[in-house]
């Protein structure tokens, strides 16, 4: 009999879905001491797995249960963790996330309102203090606008959100600036439609996977005294599992002045690939650039 609770189960199945067949057979082999023996079922070999486990951390932590099934795990359930994290991170991570009640559709998740003013108001609301409230609204925005983003992704396999320029003022500008090994790209888009198709497209057609680090030295806000809020965030970007490199993306926020809502006025985005930093540090990525320009 298990020992598992529901939530350590669906989550668990759910990265064993992720694994080869010839894994989850030698697995499910290890578990029942080549007891019971499954061949090319994948559902029977996981419910045999599951059903000889008692002890989640262990069963995360064999070897045919790779890191980046766990990562891509932690990253559909929209947990942000430093994509250079050790298996053994990612592990006590997961644990964390299961024991905490979010997990599984009970994730207190930042809600999909047709602008960020809900996310927003909250953040306002939990906050003390002018500099907090503003360093806690830019924390709120970067996991709400990268998890909506990220939800057009088809690879994560999960519902999209509801992503469109309904977010964005009438006049939002996009910058973007792409520099790798190869080439440096600049573009540039004004209009809600056209800034929201371009944003759709990293995720939807180019299947990026954008995770921002809202650490101290990946987050820096700003609050202008006439109502524009400027959010900076550097993070890493991701493909199919793979690091491919690292961005920067400062983001103008304005309250409209009839329902008190908040949309995005100008969004500038630099990309920049592995190949293309050579001294890039290991750790989660922080600003650092140009920051301060980005700030002005």
């Amino acid at each position: 009999m298990s020992g598992l609770s529901h939530t350590e189960r669906s989550g668990c199945a759910e990265i064993l879905k992720t694994l080869t067949q010839s894994d989850l057979e030698s697995l499910s082999s290890t578990v029942t001491n080549n007891m019971i023996a499954v061949e090319n079922a994948p559902d029977e070999a996981i419910n045999v797995i599951l059903s000889y486990t008692n002890d989640p951390e262990e069963l995360l932590k064999r070897k045919k249960v790779h890191r980046d099934s766990i990562f891509k795990y932690l990253a559909k359930e929209g947990v942000v963790i430093a994509p250079n994290s050790e298996k053994h991170q990612l592990v006590k991570r997961t644990l964390m996330f299961w024991s905490s009640g979010n997990s599984h559709g009970q994730r207190p998740a930042l809600p999909e309102p047709q602008s960020p003013a809900q996310s927003l108001s909250v953040a306002t609301r939990e906050s003390t203090g002018a500099g907090s409230d503003s360093l806690a609204m830019g924390k709120q925005f970067c996991q709400w606008f990268f998890q909506l983003l990220n939800s057009q992704n088809p690879s994560l396999g999960q519902q999209p959100q509801a992503w469109g320029p309904q977010h964005f003022w009438p006049d939002v500008k996009l910058s973007l600036l792409s520099n790798t090994d190869m080439q440096s790209k600049a573009e540039e888009f004004q209009g809600a439609e056209l800034v929201s198709l371009r944003l759709l497209a990293l995720a939807k057609e180019e299947h990026l996977l954008l995770s921002p680090n809202v650490a101290p030295e990946g987050l820096q806000v700003q609050a202008s005294p006439h109502g524009l809020l400027r959010v900076a965030v550097a993070g890493s970007i991701h493909r199919d599992g793979a690091c491919l490199g690292v961005y920067e993306q400062v983001s103008g926020l304005i309250r409209t002045p009839l329902d008190n809502s908040w949309k995005i006025k100008f969004v500038n985005l630099k990309i920049r690939g592995q190949n293309a930093l050579p001294g890039l540090p290991g750790g989660a990525p922080g600003l650092g650039w140009n920051q301060a320009k980005a700030l002005q």
